[in-house]
Formats: structure tokens, sequence, C-alpha cells
């Protein structure tokens, strides 16, 4: 799945703005399964298995990332913004973006040797910040990006250390990647994937995938916030990398059930595969819109861990998207008959 996940990484792809995620999923499916394309843009995808399930089993990962969009156009051609998603303003300064055009952008903060002691220990208002590029005019910016108009993150998919990739938009290009792999493997029973749109701006994409699928069981492959840094304390870690699949319990849009979340532990020790608890109760994904769809369905998340999260450095461990892969597989064919 590596190289796989490094081609979806380098695509750029906002909330609202996902048609080339799509289209790449699809050269990697085209002859393996049915897929369609719903109103708000989410890919529906049905694989035929060895096997009918009892229960119809739906799997999904969202193809949005997180970046800005212009607001206004400033005098001197520096562009305001709005952020897509969750960024911390710590991570935007002093960083470059790209635009949908090819436009690049560097968010400019003013030089320390002007800042005064208050602004030296405080981080920028979001609102005070500027996009600059590299023009000196309204009218020139106006020709290079329109209002409305997203950017992404300008980051390089790099391995380094013991089995960790870095790189911008493994939220949720990891959970895409292995969907594919899945799609592209025989599989013992009939499975829906979803591939859904602007998770990072509300759930929105999982509410009508779900809708429209109604399934009985809904897995969501996800990236969770890996905290296991220096200075964290143990218990405020989340999840940590190389300690495998993270399953949630709790977060800050769904309460799992305790039967699939048992059940998660139990089927990967029989087969063997590295499972942790997502150990914070923080953050939210699909799930939150999917176990609430329709007549209820039973939700479950298995996230990769991920360190440095919303930001252009990514930090995952192979051997987690590994696990997760394995986990996800594993609970389609206890859920099956269920």
């Amino acid at each position: 799945m590596l190289e796989t996940i490094k081609e979806l990484s380098l695509i750029n792809a906002t909330s609202g703005r996902e048609k080339a995620v799509r289209d790449y999923i699809i050269s990697k499916i085209e002859g393996k399964c049915e897929y369609r394309t719903d109103a708000l843009g989410n890919l529906i995808v049905f694989k035929k298995g060895k096997k009918e399930p009892k229960n119809k089993i739906m799997l999904d990962a969202h193809m949005d990332e997180v970046g800005i969009i212009a607001t206004y156009i400033n005098s001197d051609g520096t562009i305001k913004f709005g952020t897509v998603g969750g960024i911390d303003t710590k991570v935007i300064l002093g960083r470059q973006f790209v635009f949908e055009n090819g436009a690049v952008g560097v968010v400019g903060v003013k030089p320390v040797h002007l800042l005064s002691s208050d602004e030296r220990t405080k981080i920028p208002d979001a609102d005070s910040l500027c996009i600059d590029i590299g023009v000196s005019s309204k009218e020139e910016a106006a020709k290079r990006v329109k209002i409305g108009e997203t950017a992404v993150f300008v980051s390089d998919f790099v391995q380094f250390g013991n089995c960790k990739i870095k790189a911008k938009a493994l939220d949720d290009r990891v959970g895409c990647a292995i969907l594919i792999d899945m799609i592209n493997s025989e599989l013992e029973y009939d499975c829906y994937f979803s591939f859904s749109v602007q998770e990072e701006i509300g759930l929105r994409g999982a509410a009508t995938s779900a809708y429209g699928i109604a399934p009985d069981y809904a897995i969501v492959l996800e990236t969770t916030t890996a905290a296991d840094i220096i200075d964290v304390p143990d218990h405020k870690k989340v999840c940590k990398l190389g300690d495998g699949a993270a399953v949630s319990f709790m977060d800050r849009s769904t309460l799992y059930s305790k039967e699939l979340f048992d059940t998660a532990f139990r089927v990967a020790g029989e087969k063997g595969i590295k499972i942790q608890p997502k150990t914070v109760i923080a953050g939210g994904n699909n799930a939150g819109a999917i176990h609430k769809s329709r007549g209820g369905i039973k939700t479950i998340t298995v996230n990769t861990p991920c360190r440095y999260l919303h930001s252009p450095s990514c930090v995952c461990d192979t051997r987690d998207i590994e696990s997760a892969r394995a986990l996800a597989e594993a609970l389609v064919e206890n859920f099956a008959n269920a």
C-alpha cells in the first residue's frame, strides 16, 4: 500500500474539492468492482466476495484534507484566508501553500526583530495573517487566485527512521489506501465501501453515503492523533506509533458500542493483530454521522496513529497501517454473520 499512500498524499484535495482523489481511486479499482458517485461527491463501491453475508457491511474513509480558502484580496496583493477544517495557527506560520490553479504562496509573519516583547510570547491571531503569492497589487493577485479558491500545504512524501512515513494529508489518505487494497484483494464476503467527502468540515459526506448504503455494520478507517512525544504524560499520549491499530471507545462525536470495542480486541488477539485503545476522549470522525443514520448503524473506528495531525508533516508507522488493514478485514468476517 505504500506507493498508493504516497501517490494519494501528493494529490491536493481540500473538503469540497475531492475530484482528483476520486478520479485516482477509480483508476485503481476499475474493473474490480461496481461503483457510482452520489450527488454530494462520495464514491460508493460494491465489491463481490466469495460469500454473501447475513449483514450488510460498509467500510468508510474520507478523501478530503485540511487547507485554507481565499476570502479577500488586499491592495498590496496579499490574500486573506480562512481555514478549511481544523488547523492550529502555529502550523500555518511561514508555511508554503499551493492553490488549485497552481499558484504558490507563503503565509508571512512579522520579522522577529520587529516584534514587541508582548508579541514575541503570543501566537498571531489567525485573522491577522495573509498569504503572499509574490505580486504587488490587487489586480495582479486577482488574475492568479480567485476568491473561494482553496489551497493545501506543500509537502513531500518521505520515508525515514524505523518504518516511518511523513507527508501531508495522511488523514485520511491512509484510510483510502487501505480500502483500495481491500477492493483489489479477494474478499471473503460482499462489502460496500464509501470514499466520502467533506469529513473535515462536519462529517457531511458520510451522512449521505451511509443513508444510501443502509448497512447493518460500519467500519471507519481513520487516522488519529498520536501524542507520543517528549514531555507529554502517558495518560495524554492518546496512542503510540508502532503499537498497532488504535480502536476508539469514545470521542467527541461517538460513544462506541462496548460490544464492538470488545469484539475488536478479542478478534485481534485471535488473529495476532497488534492493537491498542485510543485512550483520550478527543476528536471525532465519520462514525459520528454514520452511527446516527437511518434507524442507527453499529459502527466502529479503526485508527492508524498519526503524529502532527493536520500539518504538512503528518507521521505514521507502516506497521500500524498494516495492523489497521488486517483488523478491518478480520472485523468484516466477524460482522458478516454476527
